[in-house]
């Protein structure tokens, strides 16, 4: 029955202890009939082949044993009985030897209180007869002194009342006492103690003592006032100095009202400045904040029903450093300066807040700083579109004395338009990587209103341009006073430029840092940055503004050659005797044109190829010249009309309107190609006699040479030449060129003097 590893000897044990008590109980028991009906027992001793039940059967056991145990299991079991027998006769051997010993010990215990009782009963009846003796006496002493006791309180009555009635009159001398020694708590308990009294008999025994006691009250209340009002004096001293005044029935609520006024009239010498915010040392407004979170701290122990006046007074000065602040954000500071600034004022509210609970001035923070921010953001995006305004109107002020080229305001604008606006982005970015928390649930509007803003000022921008280049204004030169057309022309080509740098350089960029950057969800609000659009816009303003230079320029070539067809009678003109100064002219303003073309526009990358129709035209031309030497003047007169129809049929046919390109080679050949066709058209409008005829020829000849060094498609320009001569010589009464010697001769003498005139200038 025992067994061999340590977690089955505990059941094996409690089953040998319950079976031994309730062997050693079956045998003590007083009654085994009784113990042998119980449930437990009748449970036990149900079956015959239980060892420990009255009913065990041996025979029944045995049979048992040898049916379901082999010879090595009986032997076991032979063992365990055995020390089971052994163990039990050493348990009944020490349970009898202890039961004996208790047995004695309780005979003993007997036979001593057999002892000792025997006198107790005498010793109680002796004790009774002393308490009765005790009684009696008590009685008698009582009934003997009672008439005296009865005296004696009533003369203590009697004492009591005269105290009062002694404290009543040294009132007086006792707060006085008080005042001087500054006793004030002592001197209102004593005056609230005698009160009941006054108001009793202050009207007739005591009258003279009430007036004096009310004076010296008095001027305690005056000096309670003083304290409560006193800035130098312990928040605690002024409590209770409240606390008095109020124990006194004095309207304390009147004087709340006034400290609250003289509280917040305070706070109007509190003035945010945010230029000295980045100093590091403590400055006057944070110790007077200080003080103003103390005198909080001290208004609600002295009033504790002030705390909705208290937090209106505290609103109020949030809201005047956001009144500041808006104005400082208006100027140009950067993110960090607007940090510096949002910090003081979060961290007076906190300060604030923790004296004020449950006053919600986080919340009247946030609603202030999101003002702040978003206007800081509005004001960034209106200062960088300022930048670029002024960096366009230095091109219409410039004078003579300035030099302020054309490809210096580019490059200045667009840096402005690209890293100008990138540098807002990282400067809003400082701002979202703040990790004071201040701007946590800010984050969403931010990045709305850095959307909504590049969408506006892109339209602003767009806008400003069309405003520049005259669109709205009633003449397209006049703007803001200035009516310099060279300058204003220059200020179209740049507006041009800087809009096709925006749509297909700076919107991308900005775009892609956008992006990264400013990436939200929902705009709630407001519209998203949609830069397709805005790339239309400006694709299509540039285009506008290229055309809008070329209709300036051509319109000032046109008047150049309005007047001079204008101003002669070309059917009595003279014989030319040299190239007449409209072509000096017309090629100044073809250099002015080039000059700003260059510093503007890029060069076309891709290869220019030159017609070689040009050179078939010159060995035509010259062909025609040389046939015309052998001709009389009478042929050649009436020859000429035909030569000139059958020459443009072989000619390559030269389109004047075409797309201009934001190059310098498109550009100055549009303008070159409409000047010419609006000579030739200024040319079929007059009458020509011989002279007048050979003017034009000579003319249109000397320009072949320096057009060849301005234009790249030569062809064009030489059938255009071609062109004005054939409308001459369809005006002409008399067109018989001059013979290519004399125009040699007239081109050359104007070459040598325009290379004199040239040299004699540097």
């Amino acid at each position: 029955m025992m067994g061999s590893d340590g977690d089955g000897d505990a059941p094996l044990l409690d089953d040998k202890a319950k079976r031994m008590r309730d062997l050693l109980s079956s045998f003590y028991a007083p009654n085994p009939s009784m113990l042998s009906h119980s449930p437990t027992a009748s449970s036990k001793h149900s079956t015959p082949d239980d060892i420990n039940s009255s009913s065990f059967d041996p025979n029944h056991y045995m049979n048992i044993l040898v049916n379901n145990s082999n010879l090595e299991g009986l032997l076991k079991r032979h063992v365990d009985m055995a020390a089971e027998i052994k163990n039990l006769d050493t348990d009944l051997q020490m349970l009898v030897y202890e039961n004996y010993n208790k047995f004695i010990s309780a005979t003993d215990t007997i036979k001593r209180m057999k002892s000792n009782i025997l006198g107790m009963e005498g010793n109680m009846e002796y004790l009774l007869e002393k308490i009765m003796s005790v009684q009696s006496r008590s009685d008698s002493v009582n009934t003997s002194l009672f008439e005296k006791r009865e005296h004696i309180e009533k003369l203590h009555r009697t004492c009591n009342l005269l105290r009062k009635v002694q404290f009543i009159y040294d009132l007086p001398d006792r707060l006085g006492k008080c005042i001087k020694s500054e006793a004030y708590a002592d001197a209102v308990r004593f005056y609230t103690g005698a009160m009941p009294i006054f108001k009793a008999y202050g009207d007739s025994s005591f009258h003279d003592c009430k007036r004096a006691s009310d004076e010296a009250i008095a001027i305690i209340v005056k000096n309670l006032q003083e304290k409560l009002f006193s800035d130098s004096e312990p928040i605690q001293v002024r409590a209770e100095a409240a606390l008095l005044l109020k124990q006194l029935d004095f309207p304390v609520d009147n004087l709340k009202t006034k400290l609250l006024e003289r509280l917040e009239h305070s706070l109007r010498d509190i003035q945010l400045k945010p230029e000295e915010i980045k100093n590091a040392s403590p400055s006057a407004r944070e110790v007077a904040i200080l003080e103003f979170v103390e005198a909080i701290r001290a208004f609600r122990v002295i009033f504790p029903d002030s705390e909705t006046q208290l937090v209106k007074i505290a609103k109020g000065l949030i809201t005047r450093d956001f009144v500041i602040t808006e104005e400082y954000v208006t100027t140009r500071i950067c993110a960090a300066d607007l940090l510096g600034v949002l910090r003081v004022i979060w961290n007076e509210s906190l300060l604030m807040d923790e004296v004020l609970q449950d006053s919600a001035l986080s919340n009247h923070f946030l609603e202030g700083a999101k003002v702040a921010v978003k206007l800081y953001v509005e004001s960034a995006f209106s200062q960088l579109l300022l930048d670029i305004s002024d960096c366009l109107l230095k091109i219409l002020k410039r004078d003579e004395t300035e030099e302020y080229s054309l490809e210096t305001a580019l490059d200045a604008s667009t840096k402005l338009a690209l890293q100008g606006g990138r540098n807002l982005l990282l400067d809003v970015c400082k701002i979202l990587d703040d990790d004071s928390g201040i701007i946590d649930k800010l984050r969403e509007p931010i990045i709305d209103w850095v959307q909504e803003g590049l969408q506006d000022f892109f339209r602003q921008l767009e806008d400003q341009f069309q405003s520049f280049s005259g669109k709205n204004n009633s003449s397209a030169t006049q703007i803001h006073g200035l009516t310099e057309a060279a300058a204003f022309a220059g200020l179209v080509l740049v507006l041009a430029q800087l809009s096709a740098f925006i749509e297909q350089t700076a919107i991308p960029k900005i775009n892609e840092e956008l992006a990264v950057s400013f990436s939200a969800g929902p705009y709630e609000y407001g519209p998203a940055f949609v830069p397709g659009e805005i790339s239309r816009k400006f694709r299509s303003a540039g285009d506008k503004f290229l055309q809008q230079y070329i209709n300036i320029r051509t319109q000032r070539i046109s008047l150049l050659q309005k007047k001079r067809f204008a101003t002669p009678k070309w059917v009595k003109h003279k014989e030319p005797r040299e190239v007449h100064m409209f072509v000096d002219l017309f090629l100044q303003e073809l250099k002015v044109i080039v000059n700003e073309v260059k510093q503007v526009l890029p060069q076309d990358m891709r290869k220019h190829r030159r017609s070689n129709a040009s050179s078939a035209s010159s060995k035509s031309n010259s062909f025609r010249e040389e046939k015309l030497l052998h001709r009389s003047n009478t042929q050649r007169a009436r020859s000429q009309l035909l030569e000139t129809h059958l020459a443009k049929l072989f000619k390559q046919k030269v389109e004047i309107f075409t797309k201009v390109e934001h190059t310098q080679e498109s550009v100055v050949m549009t303008i070159v190609k409409l000047s010419l066709k609006s000579l030739q058209e200024f040319v079929r409008l007059q009458t020509f006699n011989r002279s007048g005829f050979q003017q034009i020829q000579l003319d249109m000849q000397f320009l072949r040479t320096p057009l060849r060094e301005i234009v790249e498609d030569e062809a064009a320009m030489d059938f255009l030449l071609d062109e004005v001569i054939v409308a001459a010589t369809e005006r002409c009464l008399d067109p018989i060129p001059l013979e290519p010697p004399i125009l040699d001769k007239l081109i050359q003498a104007k070459l040598a003097k325009s290379l004199e005139e040239n040299t004699s200038s540097s």
